[in-house]
């Protein structure tokens, strides 16, 4: 039986109440004399109900939804990992969390010097020269770093028009692109899942601004020719640009800025621990190579006579990109992160994601089409197409999963496989929660031949059944009626 959870409206009770206030010592005033009348109506409808009703409403609300502490979250494309509680502590200290941004800089100085090191991490982890942590999410990163691009040719005097993205990129690159004022072109892959060289060569001239490249790509595949796509990018006087949401599958074995990359944008909220999703924060710093360092948002943080300091004095900056410095509290756990982990230890976060992402695919391969087998890094993108022929979609094995208390992984993404399952393990799960994954899938893969109508009305022990999602999302209706008698 699914314990279903009833909305707060249906609780209220009059004259209930959570709270005690003291007696009035001041005025009284008619709120008819201070709250205009097009605010105030007769009946409006707010739930009457005590402190701990309140509490155990959004608790039993929290219980029925799911979460990376609750159960695995399989989510390719977005890294959604155990983080560390100890990360999370460390945040909440006094001295950090009691900051304000327009304190006096020399009362700051910690978080100043907290911030300047995590920002040279980062650049030791990418092979860059600067950095902004400044953005405060990885497509807000990357779209600064597409108008830095765009700053870059118009100093130089240069009419640059165009930026290319390969087919197999995240969806918020041709948006940062079209935001930026560019003309996104499509390269398409090739039969490996890669970039194809020879359609990269003749599309790349002057016009080209830039190559937006995600490596590994949505595909989980490495671009194994990515120095030579550096030097065929660079030829022409373009920009090669790496979209670094994957780059938990090789850090400390692989530097970006050492094959050719001239910025790159780094995911805090999925690579170095903070909790993703639930509307944030997140943060996406942006590093670069020092030709592109003047472009950097303001401030700049810089030192004088041992002294931390804003730098606003910044001509070609791209001008700032989030209210004051960032998402200070994101920075803190992943500068815990990575002191906690150290060199060795982020090497071991990728070797385990590697290993994981390749056990599944090794496992399920037979079970599911497996449209490219070479050997993927942090996932591995199958497809339910072999389903087809008993009726069953991609959809139907992610609803199926949610029986078992298993979040689905992204579907229907990478576009270019059909009926696509991207699966992320991440490197936080045991094999054994592996091996309980992947036998599920092995069921559902059965159920699809023998019963496939339990898969077509899935989930069946959910609170709320397989809805219209179209209709859900063009009539979309949150306005709650309390019962009548």
């Amino acid at each position: 039986m699914i314990n279903l959870e009833k909305p707060i409206f249906e609780y209220s009770k009059p004259g209930r109440k959570g709270y005690t206030l003291p007696k009035l010592d001041v005025p009284e005033v008619n709120p008819e004399d201070t709250i205009p009348k097009e605010y105030r109506r007769a009946d409006n409808n707010l739930p009457e109900l005590s402190e701990i009703d309140v509490v155990r409403h959004f608790i039993h609300l929290s219980i029925l939804n799911h979460h990376v502490d609750k159960g695995f979250y399989p989510l390719g494309s977005c890294t959604m990992k155990y983080n560390p509680k100890v990360n999370e502590d460390i945040a909440r200290f006094d001295g950090l969390i009691n900051l304000h941004p327009l304190q006096p800089i020399e009362t700051i100085q910690g978080a100043l010097q907290l911030m300047v090191e995590l920002g040279q991490y980062l650049l030791a982890i990418g092979g860059l020269d600067a950095i902004s942590l400044q953005p405060a999410a990885g497509a807000q990163g990357e779209l600064t770093g597409i108008m830095m691009v765009r700053k870059y040719f118009e100093t130089k005097g240069e009419k640059r028009t165009k930026v290319l993205i390969p087919d197999s990129a995240h969806g918020t690159n041709p948006a940062s692109v079209t935001l930026s004022g560019f003309e996104a072109l499509e390269i398409r892959s090739n039969n490996l899942g890669l970039v194809d060289l020879p359609t990269l060569e003749k599309v790349v001239d002057e016009s080209v601004a830039c190559l937006m490249l995600t490596n590994p790509n949505t595909l989980g595949l490495f671009e194994k020719e990515v120095a030579k796509i550096a030097k065929i990018i660079h030829r022409k006087g373009a920009l090669l640009y790496l979209d670094g949401a994957n780059l938990n599958a090789y850090l400390g074995f692989h530097r970006p800025g050492d094959v050719g990359f001239d910025l790159v944008h780094f995911n805090l909220h999925k690579t170095f621990s903070t909790p993703h999703g639930g509307g944030g924060p997140g943060a996406g710093p942006i590093g670069v190579k020092q030709i592109l360092e003047p472009f950097l948002p303001v401030p700049v943080i810089k030192k004088l006579k041992n002294q931390y300091y804003f730098d606003y004095n910044r001509p070609n900056s791209v001008g700032k990109v989030q209210a004051f410095y960032g998402n200070f509290n994101v920075m803190v756990k992943a500068y815990a992160y990575i002191r906690m982990l150290g060199e060795r230890g982020l090497k071991e976060v990728s070797e385990c994601a590697v290993i994981n992402a390749n056990y599944i695919k090794k496992r399920l391969e037979g079970h599911y089409d497996l449209p490219f087998k070479e050997t993927c890094l942090h996932e591995c993108v199958f497809s339910s197409a072999n389903l087809k022929q008993y009726g069953v979609k991609t959809l139907d094995v992610a609803k199926r999963l949610l029986d078992f208390g298993v979040h689905a992984p992204t579907v229907y993404f990478p576009l270019i496989v059909p009926e696509a399952l991207m699966i992320e393990p991440t490197e936080t799960e045991s094999k054994a929660v592996l091996d309980e994954f992947i036998e599920l899938m092995i069921k559902i893969a059965e159920e699809a031949k023998q019963n496939p109508e339990i898969l077509k009305t899935a989930p069946h022990n959910t609170p709320v059944r397989r809805l219209d999602e179209a209709k859900a999302s063009r009539e979309l209706d949150v306005v709650y009626k309390a019962k009548t008698k």
